[in-house]
């Protein structure tokens, strides 16, 4: 039986870090890689840095790791300078430009380096984490521009990973997913109006992903999935 490697991208976050010590304590994965800025990391990846993914990717290559499972966890709402735009008026270029680097470009690249790294013709996955807040449909309060049009444009790179990967294998399953509200640094600003039981630690919100993660057949490929199961629409 061959052996099966899951890579979890983020791990020194509370989610990354979360997801890769929960596929450790299950059966299914004999090794788990995890990628980050930090020293946990074999390869110091930076979503931001094309040229540090590209080495992760060589890495993985030079082990011959050959992925079955792909878990993307990185994510920017705030910094010590910005957070979430209450209006048009607080839009600015720079802060808009690091939504985007980090929360949908940064994503893409590790796809476009990673995915090609992936075993045809066996069921594999690429999920990354998104945010309901994302959906163009589902939005009737407006405001955090960035946040928001970043993870928009997350969505609708993962429809097209999933459109033109299917045509190199079938059996892939490649999604977004919405983990809820978790209790870390990103969300800490932002939990006051949470309801209660909707505030979840990350090691709960990580065994709920990968129980949508296991539901998934090839046919939802390409879809954004809350924590619950839900299908999010677009």
């Amino acid at each position: 039986m061959n052996s099966k490697t899951a890579v979890v991208v983020g791990t020194s976050g509370g989610i990354g870090r979360a997801m890769a010590d929960a596929l450790e304590q299950e059966d299914e994965f004999d090794r788990i890689v995890r990628f980050s800025r930090g020293t946990d990391s074999p390869v110091k990846l930076d979503v931001t840095s094309e040229d540090s993914i590209q080495s992760a990717a060589d890495w993985l290559q030079e082990q011959d790791i050959k992925p079955h499972l792909i878990f993307v966890a990185t994510g920017l709402l705030h910094n010590k300078e910005n957070g979430p735009e209450k209006s048009m008026r607080e839009l600015n270029t720079e802060w808009a430009l690091e939504n985007y680097q980090i929360n949908a470009i940064g994503p893409a690249l590790i796809a476009k380096h990673f995915l090609p790294l992936m075993p045809k013709g066996e069921v594999t996955k690429f999920a990354a984490i998104s945010a309901r807040v994302g959906s163009i449909s589902d939005n009737r309060l407006g405001g955090w521009y960035g946040y928001r049009a970043a993870k928009a444009a997350l969505n609708m790179t993962i429809r097209n990973l999933s459109i033109e990967w299917a045509r190199k294998n079938k059996r892939s399953i490649i999604v977004a997913l919405h983990p809820g509200t978790v209790d870390t640094g990103l969300s800490k600003p932002y939990q006051s109006n949470v309801p209660p039981g909707k505030l979840f630690d990350p090691e709960r919100a990580a065994v709920q992903l990968l129980d949508v993660l296991d539901g998934l057949k090839p046919v939802d490929s390409g879809k954004i999935f809350a924590w619950d199961g839900e299908e999010i629409k677009p």
